[in-house]
């Protein structure tokens, strides 16, 4: 071989290996949030609309399709469950969103979230708030060894310094956060730019539930279309005018380390856009692909069904690769292409086929046909999928509690200790009965759930009761549940 010919078929092995490393197949992701709001301080200042923020950008990523845990007024040990609960939710290939809203603090240049039992602290006294709160690289780095591919951290935390007090020194810092630099495939927003606070409010008279960023960044993210650094530099625009009307210097900072875009509410998928080299047109054809499996069977698709406040996500996997996705209610059509992803199959040589869609909040129990045309450019199927929302709403809910168990409920509370069941009420529709023992492994008390609400499963009524008072004393609750189907939980225990 000459050596232009070798050259030519060493570049063509390295651009073949190349695309295979950007385009590894993957199982469909997931999105999931864990979303935290901390008020009630019990050692430093308490926040007033912490919690608020949290319900707010819970409620804003449910309509996003994300799956979302919440907690509010966590402890150390409480935050460090509701993390462990959030990790085991992720796996590979997924996009992971979490919000803190609450204290914030840097030291060294590294910037810690506070839970709600971080100790007072003054002068030369570091070290007892680094042991006691979390240090947000660390959150990163437990969703970048989940193989996430696109992590988004938002700190509502840039508030003034929590361990100021009258006659005392405090804790050097001003309570702004120190600037980031994250990995590939991570996106951090702060609410304030580095060693900026952030406003609660606007004035006395503000009268709304939210901070001042929170407000401007979930009507930016529920904007349809926007990519991530469009959401953040809308919010970042909008909180510095309003910011400035008050007199107040407050520019929300953004770090970008995502290739590519990330659209989460839109047609196109939150996945980062490669460009495929025109190179790949004078790739050789690929070779033929069975639409059976080598045991004969049919490559028939698994359809999942997700609940989000704008509808449902049903998501198709298949055994073998397909060329293009197509669905509709009825046996003999009509059918609606699902479209394609901005990413390359090396399985198929050719772009990946969307493997999701849409149905309508309202779809009542019907039979769903997909049909796909196979590697070969045949058209397989239609398949029969049966939908029952009741169903798919009930499996989703209980699948959530039983992975994140560790916080079916928290304790908290400022001036009175509460036990709260927040997580119980979100995922209600998975349970037939709840109930709770007070320093007892007998749960003998049933809780109050309100009923399901298939039109909107998981959003928690206004009345709802999330948590109980509880003797001051208590030690440890108990909490056993009954799920729809009449099977029992494991018996679990929480010390406070």
């Amino acid at each position: 071989m000459n050596s232009r010919a070798s050259r030519i078929s060493t570049a063509f092995v390295a651009l073949v290996a190349l695309l295979a490393v950007w385009a590894q197949p993957a199982l469909a992701e997931k999105r999931v949030a864990l979303v935290i709001g901390n008020n009630a301080y019990q050692n430093v200042p308490a926040l007033k609309k912490a919690v608020n923020d949290s319900h707010t950008v819970g409620d804003s990523l449910k309509q996003l399709g994300f799956a979302v845990v919440s907690g509010e007024n966590l402890t150390r040990r409480a935050m460090s469950e509701q993390l462990l609960a959030f990790d085991r939710m992720l796996d590979r290939g997924d996009v992971a969103f979490f919000f803190f809203a609450g204290h914030g603090f840097e030291i060294k240049g590294e910037n810690y979230l506070l839970p709600t039992d971080v100790p007072a602290a003054t002068d030369g006294q570091e070290e007892l708030v680094r042991d006691a709160s979390f240090p947000a690289q660390r959150v990163i780095d437990r969703l970048q060894a989940r193989g996430v591919r696109t992590a988004i951290l938002v700190l509502d935390a840039c508030r003034n310094n929590p361990f100021e007090r009258p006659g005392t020194r405090a804790v050097a810092g001003n309570g702004g956060l120190a600037p980031m630099t994250p990995a590939e495939g991570v996106f951090v927003v702060f609410s304030a730019g580095a060693k900026q606070t952030a406003l609660d409010r606007l004035s006395d008279d503000d009268a709304s539930p939210n901070s001042v960023f929170t407000r401007y960044f979930t009507k930016e993210l529920a904007t349809p279309g926007l990519t991530l650094v469009q959401v953040a530099k809308r919010t970042q625009s909008d909180v510095r005018q309003i910011a400035a009307s008050v007199r107040h210097d407050q520019t929300p900072a953004y770090y970008d380390q995502i290739v590519g875009d990330v659209v989460l509410n839109g047609s196109a998928q939150d996945v980062r856009k490669i460009e495929v080299l025109p190179e790949l047109a004078a790739l050789p054809p690929a070779g033929p692909h069975p639409a059976r499996p080598m045991d004969g069977s049919v490559n028939a698709p698994i359809a999942n069904f997700l609940r989000h406040n704008g509808g449902w996500s049903v998501t198709l996997s298949f055994a073998d690769p397909v060329t293009a996705i197509s669905w509709g209610f009825s046996e003999s059509g009509p059918f609606k292409e699902t479209g394609f992803e901005d990413a390359f199959d090396p399985r198929t040589r050719k772009r990946r086929p969307n493997s999701q869609f849409q149905l309508d909040a309202d779809a009542p129990a019907s039979t769903i046909y997909v049909r796909y045309v196979d590697v070969n450019g045949d058209t397989v199927g239609p398949f029969p999928i049966r939908f029952d929302p009741a169903v798919a709403v009930e499996k989703d809910a209980r699948k959530t509690l039983e992975m994140t168990s560790g916080s079916w409920v928290a304790f908290g509370g400022y001036n009175s200790l509460n036990v709260y069941i927040t997580h119980l009420v979100t995922y209600r529709c998975g349970i037939r009965e709840a109930r709770i023992g007070i320093d007892s492994t007998v749960p003998d008390r049933k809780l109050v759930l309100p009923p399901c609400d298939l039109a909107d499963p998981f959003k928690i009524p206004e009345k709802a009761e999330l948590y109980l008072r509880v003797p001051p004393t208590t030690k440890m609750v108990s909490v056993e549940l009954t799920y729809r189907d009449g099977s029992v939980s494991e018996l679990k225990t929480f010390r406070h």
